[in-house]
């Protein structure tokens, strides 16, 4: 592999993190509480993703320069859709509108339609059993492929 091809890699990592964030961001807001235990989250997220304190704060105040972007590796996809999950139902109240955008994110992210509810839920169950993400990716193989 050609030290260009490596950096191209990393350059995509960094804006699929990027756009990860701005995903989280958006989930967290959608029930119109961003609450501490939900900013705790995505910050321990961004720092697991190599995202600064000042660049999440960047893409906070400017959600429309950062593109969506799905994840290429599906275990990357899975680990993100997973965050998505957790956030939505960090703090134990789930609402219609985190509900149906964890529903939109995984159609994005190419699963199945008509298993995305499923799917959906089993995270759920995982997460409150405190299964991360690499044991729930492996306790969904079923539904995922």
């Amino acid at each position: 592999m050609k030290f260009t091809d490596i950096l191209g890699v990393f350059k995509q990592g960094k804006s699929t993190a990027r756009s990860h964030m701005k995903n989280l961001i958006e989930m967290a807001a959608v029930d119109g509480n961003f609450d501490s235990a939900e900013f705790d989250l995505l910050k321990s997220i961004a720092k697991r993703n190599s995202i600064s304190e000042s660049q999440l704060k960047e893409i906070r105040s400017n959600p429309t320069k950062v593109e969506f972007e799905v994840p290429a590796d599906p275990k990357e996809k899975f680990s993100q859709l997973y965050d998505l999950v957790h956030m939505m139902s960090i703090d134990k109240s789930i609402h219609q509108e985190e509900m149906k955008l964890s529903h939109i994110f995984a159609v994005k992210f190419g699963y199945k339609k008509e298993r995305v509810k499923e799917i959906v839920e089993t995270i759920q169950g995982n997460i409150h059993n405190g299964q991360n993400a690499d044991e729930t990716m492996k306790r969904s193989a079923f539904l995922i492929s």
